[in-house]
């Protein structure tokens, strides 16, 4: 999520209170959503009756599930618990079910997307960052049978839940709440065709659509369809070519090797190649290695990923080649373990990149022990786009930083020199 959608963003003031539940005899707790004056009551039981109306005094009674509601059909009980939920302020999941002998759904549970607890993670040890607990052992749910009818009907109910609630304003934010429907789905078609970046395109449908609460889905929704209609017509057109080809050059060499990650749904998402003459090289001369994402290919502009490397007469050689459809973490961290296991388990000593921040996080997670430096090709591009004032108002400045970046090798005399440079053209304060 970028900017203003993450679910870290601050949500309204919020406080949990104690009270005495006269049937129980122990302390549970009352979660207010000040914003929204939604009033959670905790720790209930199912044979003890909950006032609706005081629990969401702001929402009609009509749209609060009821013990006795009736639905033509288990997609319609969803989506009426989906709607309430967006309501309240909690995300939604589908959870048990039970089928009779002809498959047909005889009960199904809705709960709360915070149910249940997330499982130990085998990587414990090793994983520095862990991602936010989204899981809390929430009980509040809606269940549906159908057993003694045609219709579904709800036969249990609970509202309360053990956690905070989100405003209503970031609820769209849930993965259950979000959707691109078929109009947005034609806005995005266009956009992509004529080349409209999809930044771009999802601020302005943003702007249409009154707010980023009123469009239904986020930035990496956008990529993700994006994504998923690349693979989908790459399945038509370009699948069977490619493994043709490939398996042709294996066929001409055997130790060339190369490898397809697929997706869920079985359709091609990255390719990675090598073959004898660049194992070879690496062998000799893969000590230091350059990862370059900058060539793009024609229309599409997914990335051309290349291994780089320089031999004993000064020449650029190449140890292996990716196509890859996006540059996020995941891809990166395949393309490394595919590249290290392709050269017998060898990882470079230093690998110099550009500044991508998914780049990063899969080298440290993949290749810990490698030295990560920043290109210095990369470095002067990415000078000459925020520096451009710098470089348009004094003439020497582009030959003085270029001998800072390429002609100093030692720290103390690139420091030295950086801050002359600094204060010549009066730099001191600028970040």
């Amino acid at each position: 999520m970028e900017g203003d959608d993450s679910l870290e963003s601050k949500f309204p003031p919020c406080r949990k209170l104690e009270f005495i539940d006269d049937t129980q005899h122990h302390h549970s707790s009352q979660t207010i959503n000040e914003d929204t004056d939604i009033e959670l009551i905790g720790a209930s039981s199912s044979n003890k009756e909950t006032d609706i109306n005081s629990i969401h005094p702001s929402i009609p009674k009509e749209e609060i599930p009821q013990v006795g509601m009736e639905f033509d059909s288990e997609e319609a009980a969803g989506q009426f618990y989906l709607a309430y939920a967006k309501k309240v302020g909690f995300g939604t999941r589908k959870s048990k079910l039970h089928k009779d002998k002809i498959g047909k759904i005889i009960d199904r549970i809705f709960c709360c997307s915070a149910e249940g607890k997330r499982g130990a993670d085998k990587r414990d040890v090793n994983v520095k960052i862990h991602r936010p607990e989204t899981r809390f052992g929430c009980l509040a749910k809606m269940k549906i049978s159908c057993s003694k009818s045609e219709k579904y009907r709800v036969i249990e109910f609970i509202p309360e839940h053990n956690h905070y609630l989100c405003s209503p304003h970031k609820t769209h934010l849930f993965r259950a709440h979000r959707r691109i429907h078929e109009t947005h789905v034609i806005e995005i078609d266009m956009a992509n065709s004529v080349g409209i970046a999809p930044k771009v395109s999802h601020e302005f449908m943003v702007k249409q659509a009154g707010g980023r609460d009123n469009l239904g889905f986020i930035p990496e929704d956008y990529r993700n369809y994006l994504r998923s209609k690349r693979t989908r017509d790459m399945k038509i057109g370009d699948t069977g070519g490619v493994l043709e080809y490939l398996q042709g050059m294996q066929l001409e060499n055997p130790n060339f090797f190369y490898s397809i990650q697929v997706d869920k749904d079985d359709l091609m998402t990255n390719i990675f190649w090598a073959n004898a003459r660049m194992k070879v090289d690496y062998a000799d001369f893969g000590d230091v290695v350059c990862f370059d994402t900058t060539y793009k290919k024609n229309c599409d502009g997914r990335p051309l990923a290349l291994f780089i490397g320089v031999n004993h007469h000064k020449k650029t050689i190449i140890f292996g080649g990716a196509l890859l459809y996006d540059e996020t973490a995941p891809t990166f961290e395949w393309l490394f373990d595919v590249f290290a296991s392709t050269m017998s388990g060898k990882k470079p000593k230093t690998i110099l990149t550009d500044q991508d921040a998914a780049m990063a996080k899969a080298l440290a997670s993949r290749w810990p022990e490698t030295q990560h430096r920043l290109c210095i090709w990369h470095l002067y591009q990415n000078a000459a786009i925020h520096l451009s004032g710098v470089f348009e108002k004094f003439t020497d400045f582009a030959g003085d930083f270029g001998k800072c970046i390429y002609d100093f090798e030692e720290e103390d005399i690139f420091v030295t020199e950086w801050d002359k440079m600094l204060q010549r053209y009066n730099l001191q304060d600028n970040d």
